[in-house]
């Protein structure tokens, strides 16, 4: 269970830097775009329901069960069992 823990722990840590990699590109982006130069505004909007809402989907998933998971650890198991 420790090393799915620590599997998922990295995952969540790798998207949160995507999602500010993307976040990053669409404001150089935006500003791209208000200074009348392409900096990949099309290529971010073309992006944004296969790859970006999905980010954010897993970072949201990630951060609530991340705190859900051992609130239910702790109901389920006694604490004497999670001392050893």
């Amino acid at each position: 269970m420790e090393s799915v823990n620590k599997l998922f722990n990295k995952l969540l840590v790798w998207n949160v830097f995507t999602v500010f990699f993307f976040f990053l590109w669409l404001a150089i982006a935006l500003l791209g775009e208000q200074m009348h130069v392409h900096l990949g505004w099309m290529v971010w909007q073309r992006l944004w329901s296969p790859v970006i809402q999905p980010a954010l989907g897993l970072m949201m998933a990630g951060a609530i069960l991340s705190s859900v998971i051992p609130w239910i650890a702790a109901r389920i198991l006694p604490s004497d069992s999670r001392s050893r």
